[in-house]
């Protein structure tokens, strides 16, 4: 069975920083497209940063560009997203996503997700 899991979520103060990790387990994604979503209370899940299977490419939403980094290691079977100048608009649930089709951005395994809370 496949699952992704997410750790390094929590509560920082504005301007901090935070590394979210995902590990994948029930098989290996480093020949997939990975990325990451987050849903705000009250809100749809959105697009945050996507990678490709080689890491070779990555893609950001607007709201995230130039604060926010994804990163993965696969020998590690692992994907980062390195996120700093956290604001408080930043809270959500983060979820990691891989593809399941090689060369794809279709999403279809999901985590459970890991809160992060930025405190003004």
């Amino acid at each position: 069975q496949v699952q992704l899991v997410e750790s390094g979520g929590g509560l920082v103060q504005a301007g901090g920083s935070l590394r979210l990790s995902c590990a994948p387990s029930g098989r290996t994604f480093s020949s997939y497209a990975m990325g990451w979503f987050r849903q705000a209370p009250g809100k749809e899940r959105e697009f945050v940063a996507t990678i490709s299977w080689s890491g070779g490419s990555t893609l950001y939403a607007d709201s995230v560009k130039g604060r926010f980094t994804i990163s993965r290691d696969n020998a590690k079977n692992t994907v980062y997203l390195q996120m700093n100048s956290l604001k408080p608009e930043d809270t959500a649930v983060y979820y990691c996503a891989a593809a399941s089709i090689p060369g794809t951005y279709d999403y279809d395994y999901w985590g459970q997700g890991t809160q992060v809370t930025v405190s003004s």
